[in-house]
């Protein structure tokens, strides 16, 4: 039987929705509803109805019983990118930092951010280049750039 799952529409496309062992485990992008198999649940429906509320600005923070499936590595910058605030940016430098990796350490971190399994909800799109350009996204750039404006950053900010 496959994991319960919901489609649900946004301004930055379709999104899939999938719950795995009580909690949410993937968010994709440009999901196809005939592709998805089993079945909507309450967790999925607060899910749709948090997601709404962040892209019509009236939540910041969402509050969900997250199971993203990955390796402890992935779990630990997920963690660490999880606690970067709305309307704020950091780099994959800095997160290597906060988890005391080593110098030169951006790149797995970027490799971690980009498998992340849960975007918006772990906001992976908060995490731009040294430099403070937008790099990589899983989702395309676009939307990088989409959901970062969403949270008020924008062409008069360093980053664009």
């Amino acid at each position: 039987m496959s994991d319960p799952g919901l489609v649900v529409g946004s301004p930055v496309g379709p999104l899939a929705l999938v719950e795995d062992d009580g909690g949410l485990a993937e968010i994709r992008f440009d999901a196809d509803p005939a592709a998805l198999g089993g079945r909507p649940t309450p967790l999925l429906g607060l899910v749709a109805r948090q997601l709404q509320e962040y892209f019509t600005g009236e939540r910041r923070v969402f509050d969900l019983p997250l199971r993203p499936r990955g390796t402890e590595f992935q779990s630990r910058v997920w963690e660490a990118v999880g606690r970067v605030p709305w309307g704020t940016t950091t780099t994959y430098g800095d997160v290597a930092h906060a988890l005391g990796l080593a110098a030169g350490s951006a790149r797995a971190v970027g490799a971690a951010n980009g498998a992340n399994p849960l975007p918006i909800v772990v906001p992976c799109h908060r995490v731009v280049g040294g430099d403070g350009t937008l790099t990589g996204y899983a989702g395309g750039l676009p939307r990088k750039e989409a959901l970062l404006r969403l949270e008020g950053l924008g062409p008069q900010d360093p980053l664009f």
